[in-house]
């Protein structure tokens, strides 16, 4: 028998028992979609964090302070129960011949509050180059000054996320702000970045000299006393002068902390490159979990097509002694049973694809807090999901087909 004419009597058969053959997509058209959707928004999310550091500049060195027990991307995500930078340690790195820039930074949650209205939002105790170091711009007003950091001056410049949601279309220079319950003059606004790290904003940022913070806000202290510095930010002049800045960094620090050459370094110096790295390492794994998880749903919808060809070779036990009584070969049965099979899965799969990128497009639509979840429907996860659906779909048909391909004709003539 032709595959064609196969292929036709597998549809006929399907197209008989509607209902049932839609039920038994289901399966499948839900895993197809979930794999897709999940996927979609696992590499929705790396493809954001990259344009996000690209934004912040990959020629930029963090050095934060660190235990002997900590180091890397613990360092960077926890901070230290134990801090050791100040700013005198940022001032000698300012010395290095391929450092362009170099921003103190000290880092917490607040509450803002202007005429009723509150919002909670990071709060950076800077020095004045954190402008140019994380690469903001001025929409209105102005950046604080070193005089502003000499003089602990209490004055913030807002994220423009938080200028919109407490001052909405108003310009908020000169207006004033409560951090704390004390009162700070707003001087400047920053311009759209957009993008996020760890799910915040980085258009919902406050920014204050670095001595306020230090001296009005949040007082931490060395185990020398003076006032800590939770992070110093350098930016290089070229990405190909890091291992030569990360070493002067290590040498300077390590002789200002009075660090012995067989002890362990009470900081940690990590770049934006390492740290995108990482942070694409995880999601990459859990990208790849949330696919297995919705996979699942494609092995469930296996079973169900099985279940469905099994029952359906059992009805039609007397047709299938009939067409091998008139000559069709135990090949020929195999065939139109495996294509029936291999129809349910292709056309469930074609479903699920449309399903998880209408779902997908929905997902990309939502905006929590100012940040958008995007979804990134790729080939490769199309081709992965419809591929595997068929073989699911395949080998879910192989031993209802075998059952079916191996019956007597005249025992099968007699059933029923």
């Amino acid at each position: 028998m032709k595959l064609f004419e196969s292929l036709a009597i597998a549809i006929r058969s399907l197209l008989a028992n509607k209902l049932r053959s839609a039920l038994t997509m289901l399966g499948i058209i839900i895993g197809v979609g979930a794999v897709i959707t999940l996927m979609s928004v696992g590499r929705g999310a790396q493809a954001a964090i990259t344009s996000t550091f690209e934004k912040m500049g990959t020629n930029v060195l963090y050095v934060m302070s660190t235990s002997s027990e900590e180091g890397g991307m613990m360092a960077i995500q926890y901070g230290s129960m134990t801090p050791n930078l100040t700013l005198e340690d940022a001032k000698a790195l300012e010395r290095i011949d391929s450092v362009m820039a170099v921003a103190s930074v000290n880092e917490n949650y607040v509450e803002v509050t202007v005429a009723g209205e509150s919002k909670t939002a990071i709060i950076h105790g800077a020095t004045p180059e954190y402008e140019q170091v994380y690469k903001y711009s001025i929409a209105s007003g102005q950046f604080f000054s070193d005089s502003d950091v000499a003089l602990r001056d209490t004055v913030v410049v807002l994220g423009s996320q938080v200028a919109e949601d407490l001052f909405g279309d108003d310009d908020p220079v000169g207006q004033t702000v409560k951090i704390k319950g004390k009162r700070f003059d707003v001087i400047g606004v920053l311009e759209p970045k957009g993008g996020a790290i760890m799910g915040v904003s980085l258009d919902d940022v406050v920014v204050t000299p670095i001595t306020t913070f230090q001296t009005r806000l949040f007082t931490q202290q060395t185990s020398r006393g003076e006032n800590a510095v939770q992070q110093i930010a350098l930016q290089v002049a070229s990405t190909g002068a890091i291992d030569d800045v990360r070493v002067e960094v290590e040498d300077i620090l390590r002789r200002r902390h009075r660090i012995a050459a067989d002890e362990k370094d009470d900081f940690a110096v990590v770049s934006m490159e390492q740290m995108l790295g990482q942070l694409q390492q995880v999601l990459g794994i859990f990208t790849i979990v949330l696919g297995a998880i919705a996979g699942v749903s494609l092995l469930v919808g296996g079973i169900g097509i099985m279940n469905i060809m099994l029952v359906s070779v059992t009805e039609r036990t007397r047709e299938i002694g009939i067409r091998k009584a008139v000559g069709a070969k135990r090949r020929d049965i195999l065939v139109q049973f495996l294509l029936e099979a291999a129809v349910l899965s292709l056309l469930g799969g074609g479903i699920g694809i449309v399903g998880g990128w209408m779902l997908s497009f929905l997902i990309s639509l939502i905006d929590i807090g100012g940040i958008t979840l995007h979804s990134v429907v790729s080939a490769d996860i199309v081709i992965l999901a419809v591929t595997v659906s068929v073989f699911i779909g395949l080998a879910s048909g192989v031993y209802p087909a075998m059952r079916a391909a191996r019956l007597n004709p005249i025992d099968a003539l007699r059933y029923g």
